[in-house]
């Protein structure tokens, strides 16, 4: 049926593992798209020696149809948690049903439930990027799924229909509706994630097509800092960008106004009548209205104002209402993120890990300055493949301090620092302001805070040698050059730095230039 459909037999058609997830201490929950055909079974690991690592539970193997893509190579996003598959894939062949789904499940609570494809201002041509539980407080009852994805929206007419970035939340305790909206959320909420540079009169440069998420975790775990790589949708400008985004405000405009729309042909506006009771989104739980148990015993009037208002009116903004990073005009676009906190010695820093559409990871750290500007410092740029082969997937490891970087071909390891590329000095190894990495007395080495060695010497923020190496000082092999001008014309003032991420400073001598002679 692959094969006869059009597929590639190689690329397609043949059983891709999308889902693996770890169900209990003993099994995994594993799919496959199955040539077309997606199928999905229980995998029991570590059993018997002589049975192999892993054994399929044949008796568990059943369709993977809305938990498990039909195409191999379609964006797709999905978590396992409490026992419970929260998946959002197409629901079709063609791949043009797009839903967002919750499965599997302890008995006798196997409550499977999806989003309304009748409706597509729910999820139109959606592309999901990631599936994340995040407890919004201390009650379990508030427990919810937040999502990412990317979709075609329509505001007024077909001809303005564009790709808008998404962050949807749905409640775990929802079971759907009982007259209407049955096996359907009925908490499902979505707002549009913005990543702009804000332009004169207001024209802002938008990158609007989410590719990647990655959380990194406070000391609050309700309140992980949310970093998103976005590109433009544009074939004209072409560009990437990293945004980063709190929690808090996430919350704030989930709790905000909705947006209202009269009909195909209309904006979205703000809705400005009565908010049915309990707020339309709102998780039951006993401890909010003991007359609401779960969302059957939703008034009819909630169910109808969520199917006809799932969409937020006011947008996600960044932390910094702009980019931490940008890359324009380059020839790749950033495909995944990884970041790690690193403690160095003037503070702590986010260290991000970029892969692009050329097999390269780009390590970046981006600096806030005193005027709240940033500064962004590539680190390093490695070639992981030898081919251009886009950057699938990238998992970090703190612990043993690697990068796991996947592609079409292959799995490939990388160290999260390399300091000995840095140089054999210490103003080398100090302008690279990289946080892994500190001069030691006599080496760049990695830099570890709670060292007992006091010689370590570091500076992030302003990479400045002259301030931290003893046997470093300005102006000591300063190169002078004489060069002579004609009035009104220009001159070209070439400095060749010996280091990476050199600092410069000039200075003139007015009357020197203004006569054209020293």
């Amino acid at each position: 049926m692959c094969k006869l459909a059009g597929k590639n037999a190689q690329t397609e058609c043949a059983n891709f593992v999308r889902v693996l997830h770890n169900y209990n201490r003993t099994h995994v929950y594993a799919c496959g798209t199955g040539a077309f055909h997606p199928t999905c079974a229980f995998v029991e690991v570590g059993g018997r020696r002589e049975e192999g690592a892993f054994h399929l539970i044949s008796s568990s193997v059943e369709s993977g149809r809305l938990k498990c893509p039909f195409d191999p190579w379609q964006p797709f996003a999905s978590a396992l948690t409490d026992q419970y598959l929260y998946a959002g894939t197409a629901s079709d062949f063609l791949g043009k049903d797009s839903t967002f789904t919750r499965s599997l499940g302890p008995p006798p609570d196997q409550h499977f439930i999806r989003t309304d494809i009748s409706e597509d201002y729910w999820i139109n041509e959606g592309k999901f990027i990631a599936a994340l539980s995040i407890s919004d407080t201390f009650n379990p009852d508030d427990d919810k799924i937040y999502f990412f994805f990317r979709e075609a929206s329509r505001d007024g007419s077909v001809s303005e229909k564009r790709v808008l970035s998404r962050v949807a939340r749905v409640c775990k305790n929802d079971v759907g509706g009982l007259r209407s909206l049955t096996n359907k959320w009925t908490t499902f909420l979505k707002a549009r994630l913005v990543c702009s540079i804000p332009g004169p009169d207001g024209v802002d440069t938008h990158f609007d097509e989410l590719q990647d998420i990655f959380l990194v975790p406070t000391r609050d775990e309700r309140n992980p800092v949310v970093y998103g790589v976005f590109t433009t949708s544009s074939s004209i400008f072409k560009g990437s960008a990293v945004c980063v985004y709190s929690m808090s405000d996430i919350r704030e405009v989930f709790n905000g106004p909705y947006a209202h729309k009269e009909g195909p042909e209309h904006r979205w506006i703000e809705y400005e009548g009565r908010i049915p009771y309990p707020r339309p989104g709102t998780c039951p739980s006993r401890t909010y209205d003991p007359r609401i148990k779960s969302t059957k015993d939703f008034p009819d009037e909630v169910i109808s104002f969520i199917r006809f208002h799932p969409l937020m009116y006011r947008s996600v903004y960044p932390i910094t209402r702009r980019p931490v990073f940008t890359r324009v005009n380059t020839d790749y676009r950033l495909t995944q993120i990884a970041v790690d906190r690193v403690n160095a010695e003037d503070g702590q820093y986010a260290v991000m890990f970029l892969g692009t559409d050329v097999g390269s990871v780009l390590k970046v750290v981006s600096i806030t300055q005193e005027n709240w500007a940033t500064e962004e410092i590539i680190l390093e740029e490695l070639q992981v493949f030898k081919t251009s082969s886009p950057i699938l997937n990238m998992e970090i490891s703190s612990k043993q301090q690697q990068l796991y970087v996947g592609s079409a071909e292959g799995l490939a390891q990388v160290a999260l620092h390399r300091c000995d590329i840095y140089g054999q000095g210490c103003a080398d190894c100090c302008l690279a302001r990289d946080p892994y990495c500190a001069w030691d007395g006599n080496q760049c080495s990695r830099y570890i805070p709670a060292s007992k060695r006091r010689a370590r010497r570091q500076d992030i923020k302003h990479g400045d040698p002259s301030s931290q190496c003893w046997d470093t000082e300005d102006g000591k092999d300063v190169e002078e050059k004489l060069m002579f001008g004609v009035e009104t014309n220009s001159s070209f003032l070439e400095c060749v730095p010996d280091h990476s991420r050199p600092r410069f400073a000039g200075s003139t001598r007015n009357q020197a230039l203004t006569s054209g002679r020293r």
